[in-house]
């Protein structure tokens, strides 16, 4: 055997045992004639110890080991020496007295520091992912990671639900973003599609009769990238017949109050989930995924300064805009520097500006809208947003969407800066009555705030065509310290509400059966009422592991340029396989890419 023990396994128990070990040489410390060695793998780290004056050879064997050499070596387990026990090491009570040594394998200079995690450019770590996956701490994440979906796996199990795979390629139909196409060699001039999800398939399982089906489902998207959002991504995807929302919404709380504790004892997980609106959230906290850690909500005073007659606050309410505010708690002396960069937040959401009011002490503020606003409208402002001496108020006048986006970013550094959200807290909360529709900013016409298989509200069915903004979805989402950590709904199965829905969204009869033909036939087999949601696993295991970066709990992301610096990829391909797929290129090739190994 390569070896009788892992690195993080032996202990004061093993006294006296003799144990092979094998693994990657983590420290050296060469002491004059005896030589220390931290050798480590997946499972921990053991010192050896080679002593000349007990075992010349393995000294000598050991002399030319470097960092990141792998070695085997047999040994005598004993104890460390008194006062030389390391207790920050599970192992730390022991070590190998190394009797025999042999290298496995050498390592050039490794181009990041294997122990220690952190200081490199991104760049370097993507490059070199397979170096960076060594370090403790990713190997700790993807751990937490394989425990996260055991748990998924074991716990719908035992509730009764089949893990099914549904194809990589498949039809491409509009779900909200780009696809990934894939051209087809024998059928010249089409393409599959990788899944954006498996939303379609999933149905069809139900319409199928599986009743409870559950995937750990890869998802492929081709849109804009950001530090929570990779093209390729995975979530628990799941669905259920014969449900209603509280059904699938107690499954997936039932799961996370159990998974959370077993897999991160350190984290505090509130239950039950609170439930917002989504107009609720929208008007508290000016966003639909809102960080519940902490206060600091929205408040409106259009009420407050309607007759002030100041022309900002006239004009923005005559257009139907609105007038709000967050409370800053202790930011009363806030430079102008640190007012300014709160302005640049503001605009950020695309304000043309933030308005302030510090509250000196009760009764006097510091404010330029004290031109334009009397001292009892300034008191009655203070009061409604609760604010106290030492405090800064922050105002937003525009549009409905714009004041919540503007304040829900201002909210949100304020937050930050008074480092206001307990790090071991997850605020689930659910979010739901979504709006089934909403325009598209360039078009004009109505698209699908979530996607075209959501069951309207039933309360709202009547209003489909007459007044689709003002219909309900039956979509619900999950939201967690102000990520959105999963999305579902109550699915249409009926034939005719489909049809009216895909109506409603622009498509012509031609294009309905062309491209959800397959769907609107199975609804005619006897389709059960169903439903579903997909946690996002992603995002979940950066919220247990503490990290604003998705690419830090994927084994092999890609850059926010959609790249893989490990592999090179996307790469230039040879012109046989395109003449393959029927393809030629439509631009020409860029001079820097050409010459590229495929």
């Amino acid at each position: 055997m390569l070896r009788t023990h892992t690195c993080g396994e032996l202990r004061i128990d093993h006294s006296n045992l003799e144990v092979t070990l094998a693994g990657w040489v983590h420290r050296r410390r060469d002491h004059g004639p005896v030589l220390f060695i931290d050798l480590r793998d997946r499972y921990g780290i053991t010192q050896l110890v080679a002593d000349p004056a007990t075992n010349p050879e393995a000294r000598t064997a050991l002399d030319e080991a470097r960092s990141e050499y792998v070695l085997q070596v047999t040994g005598r387990v004993q104890a460390r020496p008194p006062g030389m026990a390391n207790p920050n090491l599970a192992t730390g009570a022991i070590e190998v007295e190394v009797h025999h040594a042999r290298l496995l394998n050498r390592s050039k200079l490794p181009p990041l520091l294997i122990n220690r995690d952190g200081g490199e450019e991104e760049s370097l770590r993507l490059k070199y992912r397979y170096l960076d996956l060594r370090r403790e701490h990713m190997q700790h994440i993807l751990a937490l990671r394989h425990r996260v979906v055991k748990f998924m796996r074991d716990f719908l199990d035992a509730r009764g639900f089949y893990e099914i795979e549904t194809p990589m390629l498949m039809k491409s139909t509009p779900e909200g973003a780009r696809d990934y196409l894939v051209p087809s060699r024998l059928h010249p001039g089409m393409c599959y599609a990788l899944p954006q999800s498996p939303q379609q398939l999933k149905q069809l399982l139900m319409i199928a009769g599986f009743d409870k089906y559950f995937q750990i489902a890869r998802c492929m998207r081709d849109e804009d990238l950001r530090a929570d959002r990779q093209p390729e991504f995975t979530q628990l995807d799941l669905e259920m017949s014969f449900v209603e929302q509280d059904d699938v919404l107690e499954v997936v709380e039932s799961l996370l109050v159990a998974m959370v504790p077993a897999v991160t004892p350190h984290k505090r997980l509130p239950s039950p989930f609170p439930r917002l609106t989504y107009a609720e959230a929208m008007a508290r906290f000016g966003t639909d995924k809102p960080d519940l850690r902490y206060g600091l909500e929205l408040v409106e005073i259009s009420d407050l300064v309607a007759d002030s007659g100041f022309d900002i606050f006239v004009n923005v309410l005559g257009l139907q805009g609105q007038i709000k505010g967050v409370r800053a708690p202790g930011c009363a002396a806030y430079s102008r520097k640190q007012l300014d960069e709160l302005q640049e937040i503001a605009r950020g959401g695309g304000a043309r500006g933030a308005m302030f009011i510090t509250v000196v002490e009760k009764g006097q503020f510091r404010t330029s809208l004290s031109r334009y606003l009397g001292a009892e409208q300034l008191a009655a402002i203070v009061e409604r947003l609760g604010g106290g001496p030492g405090d800064l108020l922050v105002l937003v006048a525009d549009q409905p969407a714009i004041v919540a986006a503007s304040l829900d970013r201002v909210r949100r550094e304020i937050g930050r800066r008074l480092k206001l959200a307990a790090p071991e807290l997850l605020a689930f909360a659910w979010v739901v009555d979504f709006p089934m529709f909403e325009r598209n900013a360039d078009e004009g016409r109505w698209e699908a705030k979530h996607h075209p298989f959501c069951m309207v509200n039933p309360e709202d069915l009547a209003m489909l065509e007459v007044a689709p903004g003002e219909v309900r979805a039956a979509a619900y989402d999950l939201v967690c310290n102000g990520y959105e950590l999963a999305s579902g709904s109550i699915r249409v199965h009926d034939r005719a509400v489909q049809q009216r829905l895909f109506q409603v969204l622009g498509y012509q009869h031609a294009e309905i059966e062309q491209r959800f033909g397959h769907l609107l036939e199975a609804f005619d087999y006897g389709a059960p009422p169903h439903g579903g949601i997909a946690p996002g696993i992603d995002r979940l295991v950066m919220l247990l592991v503490d990290t604003e970066n998705i690419r830090d709990v994927i084994a092999f992301p890609k850059t926010q340029r959609a790249e893989d610096l490990m592999l090179n990829a996307p790469s230039v391909v040879e012109e046989h396989q395109l003449h393959d797929l029927h393809l030629s290129w439509l631009a020409k090739m860029p001079q820097d890419v050409k010459g590229q190994e495929t």
